[in-house]
């Protein structure tokens, strides 16, 4: 397994600066990640600072309570595009689904979409699992499948519960084949990198990615 290319490097932090994302750019060049996610505000520089590699520019949108009118989010994946976003992360209205106003969460992201397809980009939307009960997470899972977005996210990394193999598994049984599902919080071994992926996890989105492909290397080693 070459966990690298499973790995978004990320850095999302309120006090996220300029010298932030060129390392965090130049790392992901370094070791081949899919994807860095940095905030709204860098995804020009990103842009540049990947020039000529393979790497995806990732931000978000919504972020991280999700709660923004859906207005609101459309200015802002209209500003990432024009920055040159390849990737929104976008928070769902947790509050909604917290209302079971599944009319809302269905035209928030038949309102969304449209705009993303039309430049070809990748939508990931971030659920937060771990707010929320089995069965908010399947009619997730129902609306989100029929939408037809590129990614499920398990969580925003700033609720109290991140991502869980269980709610990995669950989305998986519940999301068409061909959505995809990506695992982010509290992620910091490589060991639970596996086990996400073993569960049905296509991207794992960290902060500790260096220490995670360290661990790796170890590990096929120790097995080889």
């Amino acid at each position: 397994m070459n966990i690298a290319q499973y790995i978004e490097h990320t850095v999302l932090k309120q006090t996220t600066t300029l010298a932030d994302v060129e390392k965090v750019c130049s790392e992901a060049r370094q070791y081949g990640f899919a994807a860095v996610c940095i905030p709204p505000l860098y995804v020009r520089k990103a842009k540049e600072f990947l020039s000529g590699s393979n790497v995806q520019t990732c931000t978000v949108i919504g972020f991280p309570f999700g709660y923004s009118a859906i207005e609101a989010k459309v200015a802002e994946i209209v500003l990432a595009l024009v920055d040159g976003a390849d990737e929104l992360d976008m928070v769902c209205n947790v509050s909604a689904v917290k209302n079971a106003d599944w009319t809302f969460i269905a035209n928030e992201i038949n309102t969304i979409l449209p705009v993303i397809r039309q430049k070809n980009k990748i939508l990931k939307v971030i659920i937060e699992s771990g707010m929320l009960s089995d069965d908010e997470i399947i009619k997730c899972c129902d609306i989100y499948g029929a939408a037809g977005i590129d990614y499920m996210k398990t969580s925003t990394g700033y609720a109290e519960k991140g991502a869980s193999i269980h709610a990995v598994e669950l989305m998986r049984n519940h999301l068409p084949d061909q959505i995809k599902i990506k695992a982010a919080g509290g992620i910091r071994s490589f060991a639970f990198a596996k086990e996400l992926i073993n569960a049905g996890a296509n991207r794992i989105g960290c902060s500790q990615s260096l220490a995670i492909v360290e661990e790796s290397k170890a590990f096929f080693e120790k097995t080889a």
